[in-house]
Formats: structure tokens, sequence, C-alpha cells
């Protein structure tokens, strides 16, 4: 049995707020592409321009990682009057970089951060959680007038285009970050090791390098520094596996996790064994719940509106519904208390002392429980979301895994986008303030330290 389901069905009652409690329940490019080179602009004390290039190094070790992926390349002539913001993505990531551009020279070298075109999903990618045939029709314009209505979107090679690339920037997204969770692991187990090795700079090497383990001291190499990254699109988690609904076609979450199973659930040194999705969407995030569902490798962890289901209610490793109209205090206090539960919870097989409940953990950070969304229903403020980041930040960090944050819903109440897109922006810039932060906090005045530098003492 999951241990997600096992703790939703405890049926624990509301928490006692001073607010209304909420019920707990368990209940001209290629449409496909083989390869896609993703060019990163790397934000240092200079930003070329809104869509400019520039190439980048490996991340200095010493600097948490947040590589940021965009795809509004992509972006797609909606008929008129269609009710899905497509213009809001580009408006994000132009707010998220021009915020990043602008900080002082001292505060954007704490953190490794540039922002990349997304890939183009492969085939390859997608039938690891997908249907082929579903994948084919979709491809090739192939789908009936009902699967696009359910979908949202009219069928064309624009939006074929969107789609491959809000999967394939959330896998890339997914990816980046946990090679560079290796890179880092790699070194630090080799400084672990030349720890007590005599006639070493060992000194020098756990002093100026302390900060790469979470919690700012070098106990282990299983304790490996801040890595980020994120995408400014995705969050499809209504797509199932041979249809879509929700404005989902693929789920570039569950196609990201999957690809990470594949490629590192036999790694030699640091294996993937366990994922935890925590989608904070209004709506219930259904499909990665069907997609995973007799999965133990990925678990599936849904906080939604009770009243926003607009299809069939699936069941997640753990659901939480919220009332309407729910509140930042019980809204905050409802989070809380169940992240708590899940960082507490010891696995049953968890035989190895150094083994972790898991080893990523995707947000899906959708914004419309904001207060000022029209299909959201919550009231909860954008101070509110803003605690909401705050919080799924500093369990991935107790967790000890790299954090992949994707977008979700948000939809503008009127032509005002202001609120919505402050919300989005937010995440991204917070998650960079975090990181920030943590740097800070390491209390290094010293130069970037370089990884070809840092290999060369090992």
């Amino acid at each position: 049995m999951h241990i997600l389901k096992m703790l939703a069905l405890l049926r624990f009652a509301a928490r006692p707020t001073r607010s209304s409690g909420a019920a707990f329940v368990s209940p001209a490019r290629s449409s496909i592409a083989t390869s896609h080179s993703h060019r990163p602009l790397h934000v240092g004390a200079a930003l070329q321009n809104d869509d400019g290039e520039r190439s980048t190094s490996a991340p200095h070790l010493d600097a948490p990682y947040f590589p940021i992926y965009y795809n509004d390349v992509y972006e797609v002539d909606m008929p008129p009057g269609h009710r899905f913001p497509m213009g809001k993505y580009r408006r994000v990531r132009r707010a998220v970089q021009s915020k990043v551009a602008s900080l002082s020279d001292e505060e954007q070298r704490r953190v490794h951060c540039d922002f990349r075109e997304s890939p183009l999903a492969t085939r390859e990618q997608l039938v690891t959680t997908h249907d082929a045939h579903y994948i084919h029709r979709y491809l090739t314009g192939d789908m009936t007038e009902a699967e696009n209505r359910n979908i949202g979107f009219p069928w064309s090679q624009q939006h074929v285009n969107r789609t491959l690339s809000s999967v394939g920037g959330t896998t890339a997204a997914a990816c980046a970050a946990w090679e560079e969770y290796l890179r880092r692991h790699e070194y630090l187990k080799r400084a672990d090791a030349q720890s007590t090795s005599p006639n070493r700079l060992t000194s020098f090497v756990t002093e100026k390098t302390a900060h790469l383990c979470w919690g700012g001291k070098m106990q282990s190499a299983n304790k490996c520094t801040s890595c980020f990254a994120a995408h400014v699109a995705g969050g499809t988690h209504h797509a199932f596996k041979d249809y879509g609904e929700g404005f989902c076609i693929f789920s570039d979450i569950a196609v990201a996790a999957n690809v990470l199973l594949q490629r590192y659930s036999a790694h030699k040194s640091v294996p993937i064994r366990r994922i935890l999705i925590i989608d904070l969407d209004v709506h219930q995030g259904n499909g990665n719940s069907v997609l995973f569902d007799g999965d133990d490798r990925v678990q599936t962890f849904s906080m939604h509106c009770s009243a926003n289901y607009f299809s069939k209610k699936e069941r997640s490793d753990l659901d939480v519904e919220l009332p309407v109209g729910c509140d930042d205090e019980t809204y905050l206090s409802t989070l809380s208390y169940w992240l708590r539960r899940i960082g507490e919870h010891q696995f049953d097989d968890q035989t190895d002392a150094h083994r972790k409940q898991f080893d990523l953990i995707f947000f899906q950070s959708g914004v419309d429980i904001h207060e000022d969304d029209r299909l959201g229903r919550l009231s909860v403020t954008a101070s509110g979301i803003s605690r909401r980041n705050a919080l799924v930040f500093e369990f991935a960090d107790k967790m000890e895994c790299p954090l992949v944050i994707s977008m979700g819903g948000g939809y503008p109440k009127t032509d005002n986008w202001a609120p919505i897109i402050e919300a989005h922006a937010g995440v991204y810039l917070e998650a960079h303030q975090y990181l920030s932060n943590k740097r800070l906090q390491s209390n290094l005045g010293d130069p970037a330290i370089s990884a070809d530098a840092l290999s060369s003492e090992c």
C-alpha cells in the first residue's frame, strides 16, 4: 500500500482553526524532435536582451543551482474569446527575468540561475507515460472533434509544438536538477573520502564548501546542495494515458518522473527510488493520480478545492479537500500539517540509515487558489500564496532532495492580469530568494570556487 494512502486512510477530521475547517478525505520546427538544443541565457551582472543568448560553463559548486526553462517561443494563436490565458506565460517569464536581472551583482552571484528555452519532448519520452497510438493521433492531427473539445483546444501544428515544449521543458528541468545533484554528490563523496587523508588540503575543502551540504555542515555526501529547477509552463495534471482534458494533452510531470526513473533508477551511486508530486493547484491532479496508481515509486499528494471537480474524482495517494472560500489560515495550517505528516513518515522498506523518504520532488504551483482567480473558488491572498511557496521550499530542503517547479492554473477574472501574473512570477522569484538566502547564511565571503578547481583538490 502506498504510504500516503496509509495516511489518508486515517481519515483525520478537520483540524480546528479560528476559521472554518477543511475536510480531509482520502479518496519551421519539427513537430517531434529527437533532440533540441536549449539555449541558456545566464543571468549574471548583465542581461543581454529579452530573448538573447549567452553560453554558460558548469555551475560553480558554491552557489545553489536554479535553471529556469520557458516555452513562450511556442505561443499559439487562439480563437477570439478563448478563455485560456495563453499570453500569461511570456508575461510571467519576462517579469521573472527582469527582476532577477535587476538584482545587484552580489545577489546574482549567490544563485546560479539561467533562462533556457524549453526543448521539445521526444516520442521516446512521451511513451514512458502515454499510449503510443494516442501520441501518434495527436501529433498527426487525427483527434476527433469531441476529443479536442474535451481537451479545450482546437488542434493546430502550433499547438503541437507548444504541447511538446510544455512536456520537454519540465523533463529538461528535472534532468538538469538531478544531474547537477549527482555532480555535487560525487564531489562531496570524494571530499568526504579525502577528509581522513593526511597531506591533503581537507580544511580548505570542508570550510570552503560547507554550504554545499544541507544545513550548512559537511556531514555526508548524502546531504547535497540545494538544486532547484523550474519551468514557466507545464503542470498539465489533467492528462491521462490515452486522452486529455482541462487544457492538458500530455502530463509533463508524469513524463518527467518516468524519464528520471528510466534513466536513473539503476544509477550505481545515487539511484532514484521514490519521487513525490506536491500538487497545489485548485483542481485535483486527477491525471497524475491515475497514471501513478499502483506505482510506489511516485507518490501523489493533491490539495484542492472540494467543489471544483469538472470530471470524475480520482484517488491520489493523498487527497486533501478544502472548502469553498478557504482562507489563508485554513489553507496554510492544513498544508503545514500534511507536509509534516509526510515528512515524518518512515517507509516500511527503509533499511538503509542514509536512505531518504524522497529523492526528488515536483511542485505543481498553480495559483488558481488566489482570491482573484476566475475559476478557483478559494480565498487565498497573494501573501498566503507566498507563504505556501515557502512551506514547499522548506519541505524540499528538509527532505534533502532536488525540487522541480512547474506552473499551473491561474485565470484572471477581468482584463486586469496583474494579480495572477504577480502570483505566478512570485513562485519563481521566491524560490530564487530562498536559495539566495541559503547562500547568504553560509557566510562565505570568498570568491566563487569553480568546478575545475574543486575537482583538482579532490
